[in-house]
């Protein structure tokens, strides 16, 4: 099936479907897909603010509550295995539609859960099922013609980045109105709502090179894809990386703004999370870059920037107004590090969209996971002070990775072709 009889197809879905014209992916479906992105993925950061009413809730010793967010990401981790590389050889419309389903039972889980066991069981659930994300930016950058493949996954990892933003001020909003639960039930009917939608308007996904391998096949080939592409064990590596740096700001943030002299409410550290949306705007020019086969310089140029971030960030006892910038720093150069990323895998194997991005996104959720666990540990045992300079460390081991590897290899000669065509 061709790109233009996939646009054919997706005119029987409903009126955003409808705009898939043989143009690549429209500006309506890429919106639709940026959507459920946010929404999706809002799900796994919805902790990261209430972690501390979590923990005062259940029971759960402040050392061990990053074990909320660990959970989770091991669970995405597994979802990154077993289920995003099925987009390869499945129709990938019913298996967004099922993981959004699935999705909101999860969220109903965690929003009940009376003892921790239970919470940490549906944590991980949900963790298993937002990795739809992954599946709808592999299906995007299908969609999407060649010379703008970079811009379409910059535009869906654009709701990605909204999606963790608002997370973190409307779950600290919701928590402050009814609790914590309320933050995870309302998410529940959300995702069924958008389960409706996603089945009207989704067109059928055509089918890859490997449709009707076995699944034991599938896995088997999205192992070998790390021994065949020095791209991507690059990659990964930056992903572990980047994430684990991330995570070690936001999940242990909480815990001095929380705590005199600061005390803020759950609603006004969620809004920290704002401060970060100029990655959302890094996340679109960097897939722009992407295309024009300027990655690997964009990778170098933003790995500085978040080692940069942590000066500021390091001030919070000083003024919150230098965080807030440090944030924008360290967001803004992981979002252009990330689609980048996914830009130059996907240009260098077209075909294998679904494994390339899965089995990179592994390497996310695991460093994320780390992170999290790492960034509480050292605050109980160092303070902020210590945080920080766990998350410079971070960063300075990914710009040397760079330094000493990405830089010298070459880009996907698709990106390459792409820039000297313009």
């Amino acid at each position: 099936m061709t790109g233009n009889d996939t646009a054919t197809a997706g005119l029987k879905a409903g009126d955003i479907a409808g705009n898939l014209t043989g143009r690549g992916l429209s500006p309506a479906m890429a919106l639709l897909f940026a959507l459920t992105c946010g929404l999706s993925v809002a799900n796994i950061y919805f902790a990261q603010p209430l972690l501390d009413a979590m923990a005062h809730d259940l029971d759960i010793a402040p050392a061990a509550i990053g074990m909320v967010v660990t959970f989770t990401q091991i669970g995405y981790a597994l979802g990154l295995i077993l289920i995003v590389p099925l987009g390869d050889i499945r129709d990938r419309r019913r298996l967004i539609v099922g993981q959004t389903v699935l999705s909101a039972v999860g969220l109903v889980v965690v929003g009940t859960a009376t003892h921790a066991a239970v919470l940490l069981a549906g944590m991980a659930l949900v963790g298993v099922l937002a990795v739809v994300v992954q599946v709808l930016v592999a299906f995007a950058a299908t969609l999407a013609t060649p010379d703008g493949r970079g811009r379409a996954i910059g535009t869906v990892t654009s709701g990605v980045v909204a999606g963790i933003l608002l997370a973190r001020f409307a779950s600290g909003a919701l928590a402050d109105i009814g609790g914590w639960r309320m933050v995870y039930l309302v998410s529940a009917g959300l995702m069924l709502s958008l389960a409706a939608l996603l089945l009207r308007v989704l067109p059928p996904g055509r089918p890859s090179a490997m449709a009707g391998a076995s699944y034991k096949s599938l896995l088997r080939s999205t192992a070998a894809l790390f021994a065949e592409e020095p791209l991507l064990r690059e990659r990964a590596l930056f992903a572990f990386l980047i994430f684990a740096d991330l995570n070690v700001f936001w999940t242990s943030i909480v815990l001095p703004l929380s705590a005199p002299p600061f005390a803020l409410s759950h609603t006004t550290i969620g809004l920290f999370g704002i401060a970060g949306f100029a990655g959302a705007l890094a996340a679109r020019n960097a897939g722009r870059l992407a295309d024009l086969g300027w990655g690997q310089r964009t990778t170098g140029l933003s790995l500085m920037l978040m080692l940069a971030a942590w000066a500021p960030i390091a001030c919070l006892e000083t003024s919150l107004w230098f965080v807030v910038a440090g944030v924008i720093m360290l967001d803004f150069g992981l979002q252009a590090v990330h689609v980048t990323s996914q830009s130059l895998l996907v240009a260098a194997r077209p075909d294998a969209a679904s494994r390339l991005i899965g089995g990179y996104m592994v390497f996310y959720s695991v460093g994320s996971a780390v992170g999290a666990i790492a960034s509480t540990m050292v605050y109980a045992m160092a303070g902020w002070n210590g945080v920080c300079m766990l998350g410079a460390g971070i960063s300075a081991a990914a710009l040397l990775v760079w330094v000493m590897i990405a830089s010298r290899m070459q880009v996907p000669g698709e990106c390459a072709l792409t820039h000297q065509q313009r």
